[in-house]
Parts: structure tokens; sequence; C-alpha cells
């Protein structure tokens, strides 16, 4: 049955979905390449050696930041229930750690861990608190120009949203009559029927 409406234009495909697995592709082919470079030049003990060493450094910073942010995250609760104790209202959260952005820190350890020397060199330079300040602005930057583009609604909305497309993008229009349902119009005091059976 057509309902006559014609069907809907298909997605573009966005460019990070399109680059993506290429630019894995080719990370993992370099990687390849600048350990097999080393190998010949310095000898496949030392290879090994720097990817024992950048895992070993990566397991320490990634274990850093973890507690970084844990004694953060209970810090603000402290402050939060002192507040509540004493009845006022809580201050407003505090941004004094946010300069250090431990998810940078956290991210460079997790780079470190990977084998080879191109995310070991990354992981590197976000161990640099200028570098982390600097790509942490840039995020902070381009999540508020994402949320300003963003259609007006709440997120229940968005999530309404998503029930009801079909996977394949399609939109199934239709009415819900449940037969059980009292008919009539309903009395205020009385409680409302639940939507599921």
């Amino acid at each position: 049955m057509t309902t006559g409406a014609p069907p809907p234009p298909a997605r573009k495909r966005s460019r990070a979905r399109t680059f993506l697995p290429l630019g894995v592709a080719a990370w993992l082919v370099l990687e390849i390449w600048l350990l097999t470079l080393v190998a010949n030049a310095a000898g496949g003990l030392t290879v090994l050696a720097l990817l024992v060493g950048g895992a070993v450094l990566g397991a320490v910073v990634v274990k850093r930041a973890g507690r970084r942010a844990f004694r953060n995250l209970s810090s603000t609760f402290q402050q939060a229930q002192a507040a509540a104790q004493a009845g006022v209202a809580p201050s407003p959260a505090d941004r004094a750690g946010a300069d250090d952005r431990n998810g940078f820190l956290m991210l460079g350890g997790l780079l470190l861990m990977i084998p080879g020397l191109i995310s070991d060199a990354a992981g590197l330079l976000l161990l640099i608190p200028q570098v982390r300040s600097l790509l942490g602005r840039y995020a902070e930057r381009a999540v508020e120009r994402r949320m300003s583009a963003a259609p007006s609604g709440s997120l229940q909305d968005a999530f309404q949203q998503a029930r009801i497309h079909r996977p394949d993008g399609k939109v199934v229009p239709g009415e819900v009559i449940r037969e059980d349902a009292p008919q009539g119009p309903r009395r205020p005091e009385e409680p409302r029927p639940p939507l599921m059976p």
C-alpha cells in the first residue's frame, strides 16, 4: 500500500564515516612501517624496550589520572554534602580542576599503552599541560557550536524521536487505539490508564 508520499531522500554519509576507516588503516600501516624501520636501524630489542616502556608509562599516567578524577569527584560530593548539612545552597561547581584536562591526560596514557611510535608520540604530546589546555579549549568551542546548532527540545524529545524511527530511517505514522481502555471522557480524579498493557 502506498500513500503517495515520495520516498525519503537517501541520507548523505558523513565525512567522518567515510574517512575514518581509511585513516585508521593508514595509521596502522604507518605504525608497522615505522616499527620495522626502527627495528632495522636499532635492533628488535630496542623496539621491544620502547613498546614495553610506553605501555608501563601509559599505565602509570592512566592510574594517576584516574586517582585525580576520583579525588575531584569525591571533593565535589563532600562540598555538596557539607552545604546540605549547613542548610545552604551548594555553590556552583568549581572549575579549578577543569584546567587540568584530566580526560586528555587519560587519553595520553591510553595512547602510550597502544603499541606504536606514532601513538606514543601523540601520547607524550598530551602529557604537556599547554597542549592539553589548547585541545580542551578547542573541544569546548566545538561542543558549544554543536549545542547551539541543535534544534530546541529536551533529551526526552530526542529519545522519543529516536524510538519512532525505524532502523532503515522510515517513519511509521499511526495511532494507537486500545480496545480495553474505557470509552468516554475521563474525570480528573480518575487515574490515567497505563500506556502498556
